[in-house]
């Protein structure tokens, strides 16, 4: 079972993806901050990390490349409400961007991508 790690400061969020990302068949960690999403990857080496961008203290950006100091083969999707910082140069680092929405479609279609994708690549 793959192990995704969900940082977001809101427990809504959380929540819904728990939900959802469970009914999938993912194995699913959370983290409120971006302190707590860093020491969980190192503890955890989850299989994707799915990252909010704007949490109180730490920003996703700045964790994203504490974690991928570590771990730099380790899918990142960027899930925000902020569509603006799609072009910034400072998210170009994870594997996709996805804008927040009560639909979930597009987020479980992308970790299936990029887990199914990042399988296929370790087989060889």
């Amino acid at each position: 079972m793959k192990t995704v790690l969900v940082a977001d400061d809101e427990l809504s969020i959380r929540k819904l993806f728990q939900r959802e990302l469970t009914r999938e068949g993912y194995n699913v960690l959370f983290a409120s901050n971006a302190q707590e999403a860093i020491r969980m990857a190192r503890e955890n080496n989850p299989d994707l990390l799915i990252l909010d961008i704007r949490m109180p203290g730490m920003d996703g950006i700045e964790a994203m490349g504490r974690i991928l100091e570590e771990q730099n083969d380790l899918p990142v999707v960027i899930n925000t409400a902020y569509s603006s910082y799609k072009d910034s140069f400072l998210s170009w680092s994870a594997d996709a961007y996805v804008t927040k929405s009560s639909d979930l479609t597009e987020l479980k279609e992308t970790v299936r991508n990029l887990l199914t994708s990042n399988q296929v690549g370790t087989l060889d």
